[in-house]
């Protein structure tokens, strides 16, 4: 059986590379802009925003090649952008403007790109993931599948069929499981029975727990457990203790005024900027600016085919 390795937070904090902060502050810029477009009514459908975790797919970004397969979710504006640094492409198939990912049908919550792709339906894409990594195990040696799940999709079955097989044919891989504390308007410990922990470790698999959210520090130890994915198809379930700053999708925040007020103050952009707020006021108004310019020009663009 395996035994659970867990991180502690770290007091210290580290300067953030440029690369990481720019990613970090273009994805809840990005998220920002959106919860404003639908509040104007200029956004088709629904959106949930990524606030409070977007380090996590910033983190994973070393670690994850061209190679690797990503399935997303409905949260998961952020895996795209630090996947593929694209605010225009996506923007536009939010809008469904011309230059859309997926001609302006997927929308917010189902995206398909080379190996990325992401649904709103909880706890389909890992099944799906299970056998993709098959896949890639027979075919392509040394790549992976990784999947992105919520503490609230653990309780759907489809994720306990697709671990058992994971751990059965040895697969290639990583469950990615941000847990925020709250499944939609459910806290966690009011729908989750025992730990997410030893839910993974019943079936034999590897189960890191970090509370930790500097990116460079989460992808340093994860990088040996991602590896033995890679090599001996060792499965994985990384857990992320994180924190959702807003709301479920757009105004529908049913959490107390001290919860709320708890996510917030745990939330890595505070803390970076009383760290660091020359580096992140600099950072931030030119990530800010930038999301303006995408937004303007965007929202310029002819409505899709589909659309029009």
């Amino acid at each position: 059986m395996e035994v659970v390795t867990e991180n502690p937070v770290r007091r210290d904090l580290s300067r953030l590379a440029d690369r990481d902060l720019s990613t970090l502050l273009l994805i809840r810029h990005f998220e920002y802009k959106l919860l404003e477009l639908f509040g104007r009514g200029e956004l088709s459908g629904t959106t949930h925003t990524c606030l409070g975790q977007e380090y996590v797919p910033v983190a994973l970004r070393p670690l994850i090649g061209e190679r690797d397969f990503v399935f997303s979710n409905h949260r998961g504006h952020g895996h795209y952008l630090a996947r593929y640094d694209d605010p225009h492409g996506l923007l536009a198939e939010i809008m469904s403007r011309q230059g859309a990912i997926c001609g302006g049908v997927g929308g917010s919550q189902h995206i398909l790109r080379d190996r990325y792709l992401s649904t709103g339906v909880q706890g389909q894409s890992l099944p799906v993931a299970a056998g993709v990594a098959q896949h890639l195990k027979r075919t392509e040696p040394g790549a992976l599948a990784c999947a992105y799940i919520g503490d609230g999709t653990w309780g759907e079955g489809a994720v306990y069929e697709a671990l058992n097989m994971a751990a059965l044919w040895r697969l290639p891989l990583l469950v990615v499981v941000e847990n925020n504390g709250i499944a939609q308007s459910t806290r966690t410990v009011d729908q989750l029975a025992g730990t997410i922990g030893d839910r993974a470790r019943a079936f034999g698999i590897r189960h890191h727990r970090t509370e930790e959210f500097h990116p460079t520090a989460i992808a340093a130890e994860l990088s040996p457990l991602v590896e033995q994915v890679r090599s001996a198809g060792r499965p994985l379930v990384a857990e992320f203790v994180t924190h959702r700053v807003g709301p479920h999708s757009k105004g529908d925040d049913s959490r107390s005024a001290g919860e709320i007020a708890a996510a917030r103050d745990g939330d890595w952009y505070a803390r970076y900027a009383a760290a660091f707020p020359e580096h992140v006021a600099e950072w931030d108004a030119r990530m800010r600016a930038y999301v303006d310019q995408v937004v303007a020009e965007v929202a310029a663009r002819p409505l899709t085919d589909w659309a029009g």
